[in-house]
């Protein structure tokens, strides 16, 4: 089993940080499609009220709840805090979308026993498991 597919089977709870109200943007089409998937998503961006009907949260230290995964929709210069925070609140995966790639933030993931995952779409790695029958 791939990584991939094995932090979306376990993982139910997804902080999606840079989650826009903008339905033109990624994120919005990711995490709408997470959503009508069964995955609970909990917006992560500080202009944001609400995202998708969920209330939206400024950083992930202030979400109330565990989180499973935080998949990022961030430059890749700005993902490292992400990780950190993303390891101090015992997140058990982090998920860099397409386009998405900091190696050192993906060796502190790994180093603090996170599952990682770079430079990949949730959205079109679910779909290829649907598609598998899963």
């Amino acid at each position: 089993m791939s990584v991939e597919e094995e932090i979306l089977k376990s993982g139910k709870i997804v902080a999606i940080v840079g989650l826009s109200s903008n339905t033109e943007r990624a994120s919005n089409r990711v995490g709408g499609y997470l959503k009508a998937n069964g995955y609970r998503i909990i917006p992560v961006n500080p202009v944001e009220k609400s995202v998708l009907g969920e209330t939206s949260y400024p950083d992930l230290n202030a979400i109330p709840e565990q989180v499973d995964i935080v998949d990022i929709f961030r430059k890749p210069e700005d993902v490292l805090p992400v990780v950190e925070d993303a390891v101090k609140i015992g997140a058990k995966a982090v998920w860099l979308q397409e386009g998405i790639i900091n190696e050192e933030a993906a060796d502190y993931a790994r180093k603090a026993g996170l599952k990682m995952v770079m430079d990949r779409c949730m959205l079109k790695e679910h779909m290829k498991l649907k598609g598998a029958g899963s």
